[in-house]
């Protein structure tokens, strides 16, 4: 390994260290995108017959907000059910931004990497073919040893820069479209319980 990173020139530590941070990333985002722990399945349901009964006091509604971003959806649109459908939706619409800025953490980051890695691989090839050059106009083509180490370097870097940017970009792609169908999810529930509370849909959650 130590050899894989000297024969790869000074590029090849940053993209080893790049190929870290985005595995991190990898892996938090991994546990936070969790659907359970972002929309519990019987959430909805739990805060409807709530409110059915006696209601939501003000400790109950903080208490739901710090549950999971659905509960900090449902609890901004019920701080504003009385006053009429659109400003709930509206209430519930600010949460949501919120709530997505938080479940996008990170993937800027992860984005960037997998952009970055590429170019670095890109650097590094570019540097070592330098030194190749630079070494043929020294010694000549006669010796295939003397810059075979500047070859060495222009296709490890390429290959690593490249081995991180593909999987970092996979990734990326795939949390997003998750994120994407986690934000779809919230704002059904939400629009649910908009619904129930103006009388469209109070059967449904009465049975």
């Amino acid at each position: 390994m130590y050899q894989l990173l000297t024969a790869g020139g000074w590029v090849m530590p940053l993209i080893v260290a790049c190929s870290v941070i985005a595995f991190a990333i990898c892996i938090e985002r991994h546990f936070a995108l969790n659907r359970e722990k972002i929309a519990p399945k019987h959430l909805l349901v739990s805060v409807w017959q709530q409110l059915r009964r006696e209601g939501l006091n003000s400790q109950q509604l903080k208490t739901l907000r710090k549950q999971s971003p659905l509960g900090e959806i449902l609890a901004a649109g019920l701080v504003n059910q009385h006053q009429g459908r659109d400003v709930m939706r509206e209430s519930i619409r600010e949460a949501a931004v919120h709530v997505v800025h938080s479940l996008e953490r990170y993937l800027n980051a992860l984005g960037t990497i997998a952009a970055v890695t590429s170019l670095m691989g890109l650097l590094g090839t570019v540097l070592g073919m330098i030194t190749v050059f630079a070494d043929i106009k020294s010694h000549g083509t006669g010796n295939a040893n003397v810059f075979a180490g500047g070859i060495s370097e222009a296709l490890l870097t390429t290959a690593a820069g490249l081995g991180v940017a593909i999987p970092s970009l996979v990734m990326h792609r795939h949390y997003s479209a998750r994120i994407d169908a986690l934000v779809v999810g919230l704002e059904r529930e939400a629009i649910k319980l908009v619904d129930a509370l103006h009388g469209k849909q109070q059967t449904e959650y009465e049975s």
